[in-house]
């Protein structure tokens, strides 16, 4: 394919950093992602030693502030999954759970904490998931109850944690006000040591750190509530809403990773006297998909070039971007498994990590499904009003 077509609508230093990613992620963090059980502290590290999570916080005279656009957090994801599905996972969990400090803790909270997630020392998660409030956030039950200091005592479950139960630090999300729906909630700032804090792991398709959390009265300070009391589901939309088109954007580069190894396959491969690229049924359907993924790429730089412009809301859009792309990406993924044939899913094969990599993107962060609830009513209250 053409990179520099492809590529044009980004600048120079724009395809410099994710060239710079795929690079980083094939040469120096895969040998870190290798055959890692659980929670892989040496390659968050690795991610702070090549730079990239110094992208993600900035250390000022006025203290930490975020300092990474949408933008090029689609290109940093892309470019490491292109190469290390694992440092792309690792890159934007580390994101997900530090943004609501970052952006909503108190100084002593961010003096605390940002020194050691910047640096890798220190690994963090994003909790807002429980066993019967997954897509619907706005019944969530972990109750955050005042304790008479200012503080609050935490009951309840999380599960479908990423870097759970060893993170250092959670954001976590509690309801402060029982029947209130979204309007109820508030973001907490949880250290793992909290006494009245346990977990374990879980195991799912594609090996990962993720994991459940159990609260039975875990005491929060008054200094580690994150922004103001009921109003957690904003700090939990801010994050979600800068950070749901690199969703897109990491199925794209795995998407990517796939159609490149499909097509020299097929150039090489030959059947009945002639390259697999000869015959239609292949080289169609790699046509398609090829068109697909540049198409959904541009929607989902769009989704985050109108995030960095400061246009809001852009909930729609970044659904559209995040639907399009994590469906995209499993349909390229599977286009390169039927190109390649039974070698594929041989265990340890590129695409064999694919197929299983790219089926997660289509859940975490919201379903397809309630994309497209998001878009669907984003298109009727522009009818009504």
């Amino acid at each position: 394919m053409s990179r520099a077509v492809l590529d044009a609508h980004l600048e120079p230093g724009e395809l410099e950093l994710l060239e710079e990613c795929t690079r980083v992620g094939a040469a120096e963090l895969g040998a870190l992602a290798a055959h890692a059980d659980g929670l892989n502290r040496p390659l968050v590290r690795g991610l702070a030693d090549a730079g990239l999570l110094s992208r993600l916080f900035a250390h000022g005279p006025e203290g930490w502030s975020p300092d990474v656009s949408a933008l090029e957090l689609c290109l940093i994801r892309e470019g490491l999954a292109r190469s290390c599905t694992e440092a792309e996972s690792a890159f934007a969990v580390q994101g997900l759970g530090s943004f609501p400090i970052l952006q909503s803790g108190t100084h002593a909270a961010v003096e605390a904490w940002l020194p050691r997630l910047a640096s890798g020392e220190a690994v963090a998660g994003f909790a807002l998931s429980e066993p019967d409030a997954g897509t619907d956030v706005a019944s969530m039950s972990l109750a955050a109850e005042p304790d008479g200091d200012g503080g609050y005592r935490l009951t309840g479950e999380k599960v479908w944690i990423s870097n759970a139960p060893d993170a250092d630090v959670y954001s976590v999300f509690a309801r402060t006000t029982p029947g209130a729906g979204a309007r109820g909630l508030t973001a907490f700032l949880v250290p793992r040591d909290t006494p009245g804090l346990r977990g374990d792991a879980l195991r799912l398709i594609s090996p990962h750190p993720i994991g459940r959390l159990v609260f039975e009265g875990a005491h929060v300070p008054a200094e580690y509530v994150l922004g103001e009391v009921d109003r957690g589901m904003g700090v939990a939309m801010r994050t979600l809403d800068m950070f749901r088109p690199s969703v897109g954007a990491g199925a794209l580069g795995m998407a990517r990773a796939a159609l490149d190894a499909a097509l020299a396959h097929a150039s090489s491969r030959r059947a009945f006297g002639r390259p697999l690229s000869d015959f239609q049924a292949v080289s169609h359907r790699l046509a398609d998909v090829a068109t697909r993924v540049q198409a959904a790429r541009l929607l989902v730089h769009h989704a985050a070039r109108a995030y960095d412009a400061g246009l809001r809301p852009v909930t729609q859009a970044a659904a559209m971007a995040k639907l399009m792309a994590t469906e995209v990406a499993q349909e390229a993924v599977d286009a390169a498994v039927q190109v390649h044939g039974a070698r594929a899913l041989e265990q340890g094969h590129l695409l064999e990590h694919l197929y299983r990599e790219v089926r997660a993107p289509r859940i975490y962060e919201g379903t397809s499904e309630i994309q497209r609830e998001i878009i669907a009513r984003a298109l009727f209250e522009e009818v009504s009003s």
